[in-house]
């Protein structure tokens, strides 16, 4: 009987011969060479991919809360500066699939570099656009541009680390990722409020041109890329479509990669529209103490970097379901008058938003055992599809009925996560127990052979 992987309810992979007798080649102490904690190259790698996430994340929300002053600078509604943050992921969400292909035919630290430079070109031009249509073109420019590295590096990560690390070194990443969206709002809150959005813009274009030259000079080069058959042909048409359909073949990767999404479109909801909470009465809070508010993110660089430990106690979906919980209860909360029970609220958002996130994706990146790219690529298009949806959705909410509104959009979301997860909950039970009867069935058999052989 194959050994099944408990965390994600899947047959283990089998062990490749090839790499079995490879020798050790690092110091890190895992015999195939792969890093793991505690060695000079994982930490390495894990300060360049924690810079790479820095540099995502803030130039990908650079807008986000800075909103309230973009709607004033062009005279437009909320819903259309929203789409300031929405073209970017939507537009990563559409490309993170096609140029997860040329990290096969490329190389993962070649793709994520030239994503990032793009990306970080853009962003020195973004703080010129002459109308809020061409802020919106440059910004899914850029959403574009920075597809090529978060399916990238969750394929570098495992490859590159060895298995029981794995959980770990993507809490790393998305911790990155949480450091990467607050330290952008909150510079770029301060800096608007004293010399306007534009040269906050320009602040954090600056930041990410520093965060990608440190990246490329930290990451090692990758040892063990996928060498599978036809895996340098990636770019093909034929081969592309292959992986896509073995991977949404796969029941676990589907829910996951709408668990994603789901959670995602709660946070993307709750991030773009707390702006507009908060500059307006009775809060009436300046853009620096708004852009401050997401010192929060800290919460879930945190939750992120402990789900790990999280998922070892209770498994992954306890973990989903923790998570699921802990970001409705700070919707609700969020509801409260006082200012300090929204706070709580954000801080409840964020946590259970992270540790979801990080144990969905660390189950991705270990579920699937080819076309890694392409299978955290489908993940990556299905989170920022959510964040896409939510950033729009959650603005026409406010809109139409404040921020209830906007509440009642994640709750919906997060009913989402718990339907799938429990689906998943089932069709493991019904898995176990075809295992076990198949199981009893073979013992039987070969306690009557001998009597048989007998008779």
């Amino acid at each position: 009987m194959p050994a099944v992987d408990r965390e994600n309810d899947v047959p283990a992979p089998p062990s490749d011969p090839a790499r079995a007798t490879e020798p050790a080649t690092t110091s890190d102490g895992d015999d195939d060479g792969r890093l793991t904690p505690g060695g000079p190259g994982y930490r390495r790698m894990s300060l360049a991919l924690f810079l790479a996430g820095i540099a995502t994340f803030a130039l990908l929300y650079s807008t986000q809360a800075l909103l309230p002053l973009v709607s004033t600078d062009y005279g437009s509604t909320e819903a259309t500066a929203s789409w300031t943050v929405s073209a970017a992921t939507g537009a990563l969400a559409l490309c993170v699939l096609p140029l997860s292909a040329l990290s096969e035919r490329f190389g993962r630290r070649a793709t994520m570099t030239g994503s990032l430079a793009v990306a970080v070109t853009i962003g020195l031009l973004v703080p010129f656009a002459p109308s809020i249509g061409a802020l919106i073109a440059l910004r899914a420019v850029q959403g574009a541009a920075l597809a090529g590295l978060p399916a990238s590096a969750m394929a570098y990560l495992a490859e590159e680390v060895r298995a029981k690390a794995l959980v770990a070194a993507v809490g790393l990443f998305v911790a990155g990722n949480s450091i990467g969206g607050m330290s952008g709002r909150i510079v770029s809150g301060w800096i608007a409020q004293a010399c306007g959005w534009r040269v906050a813009i320009g602040v954090i274009g600056v930041i990410a041109v520093v965060c990608a030259v440190l990246f490329r000079v930290l990451l090692p080069a990758p040892r063990h890329a996928s060498a599978a058959p036809g895996a340098r042909d990636a770019t093909d048409t034929r081969a592309l479509v292959r992986a896509v359909r073995d991977h949404l073949a796969n029941p676990l990767l589907r829910r996951l990669y709408a668990i994603g999404a789901l959670f995602m479109t709660v946070f993307g909801a709750s991030y773009t529209v707390i702006g507009y909470r908060l500059t307006d009465a009775p809060y009436s809070l300046p853009q620096g103490l708004v852009g401050s508010i997401f010192l929060v993110y800290l919460v879930g660089t945190v939750s992120s970097a402990t789900v790990g430990r999280l998922v070892g106690r209770l498994g992954r979906r306890g973990a989903l379901y923790l998570a699921a919980g802990t970001t409705a209860s700070g919707l609700l909360l969020s509801l409260a008058g006082p200012l300090v029970l929204v706070l709580l609220g954000l801080v409840l958002i964020t946590a259970g938003f992270f540790a979801g996130h990080t144990a969905a994706s660390s189950a991705v990146s270990h579920t699937a055992t080819h076309g890694r790219a392409q299978a955290s690529a489908l993940y990556q298009s299905g989170y920022y599809l959510g964040s896409s949806i939510g950033s729009t959705l959650g603005a026409i909410a406010f809109r139409a009925a404040g921020w209830g509104g906007t509440v009642a959009l994640g709750l919906l979301a997060l009913c989402g996560v718990i339907v799938v997860t429990l689906y998943g909950t089932r069709a493991a039970v019904r898995a176990t127990g075809a295992t076990r009867a198949a199981n009893a069935g073979t013992n039987a058999a070969g306690t009557r052979s001998p009597s048989t052989a007998h008779s």
